[in-house]
């Protein structure tokens, strides 16, 4: 099942790196570490990685700062951020640029590969279509969300960037309109039974969407708070080939 999915793990402390090289290796994947954003950079102008476990603290630029990059480059490869037990900032701050998952140290390295599935399970591989009796394409007000290509576009046909998360958690709210979900059923369909409750977490990747599908993300007609019972996405779908 991994054979092929490549790993990039950016972290300066080189015992880390090699422990994740080796137990990782071990269930399948290629990985290639590297101490910092210089190296990063280097690496992702010769390779595509399938996903990248991006240590926050990191010598020069931080794993804040290179997620924030990548995103700004239109790179939606998925990211794991390490963080430091009890910051939970970082961790918010992290979801809200766009990193797919967070981890903090110290941590199981079975963990880790537990939501290294699960981003990459959420992450099709090329040329993976949606299910035969799903369509290719649902509509909801001036907005079309591709399936086939995980793709949202806009009345003109532009695309917006999505984050793998964004795009999962959409998705979500389009297959269950008109109607409320909380942060944990949000959390767990969009997100698989591994991940931890983190209702924050929901509440970023929804204020990231409203940002991009609201005229004023402060007002939002879409995505409406339902106070005391989650959120709910108010529009009528259309499904299209």
């Amino acid at each position: 099942m991994n054979k092929g999915r490549q790993l990039l793990v950016v972290d300066d402390h080189g015992e880390i790196r090699d422990l994740l090289k080796r137990f990782l290796e071990q269930h399948g994947y290629q990985v290639q570490g590297v101490r910092d954003g210089q190296e990063m950079r280097q690496y992702l102008s010769r390779q595509s990685p399938d996903l990248i476990i991006l240590d926050l603290m990191l010598p020069g630029d931080d794993g804040l700062t290179l997620c924030r990059e990548l995103r700004g480059q239109g790179n939606e490869v998925p990211i794991i951020m390490l963080t430091a037990m009890g910051e939970e900032t970082d961790r918010i701050v992290g979801l809200e640029i766009g990193a797919d998952d967070y981890l903090p140290k110290p941590f199981n390295p079975r963990e880790l590969l537990a939501r290294i599935k699960a981003v990459l399970r959420r992450q099709p591989e090329a040329g993976l279509s949606p299910a035969a009796d799903e369509p290719k394409r649902l509509g909801f007000g001036q907005w079309t969300l591709d399936l086939a290509r995980r793709e949202l576009l806009d009345d003109k046909g532009v695309t917006i960037s999505l984050s793998t998360a964004e795009f999962d958690l959409l998705r979500v709210f389009t297959r269950h309109p008109n109607r409320v979900l909380s942060r944990d059923q949000l959390l767990d369909l969009a997100r698989g039974r591994e991940a931890q409750a983190f209702d924050r977490a929901i509440d970023t990747l929804v204020s990231r969407l409203r940002r991009k599908l609201e005229s004023d993300s402060r007002h939002p007609q879409l995505i409406k708070t339902i106070w005391g019972g989650g959120y709910m996405l108010v529009a009528d779908i259309r499904h299209g080939d």
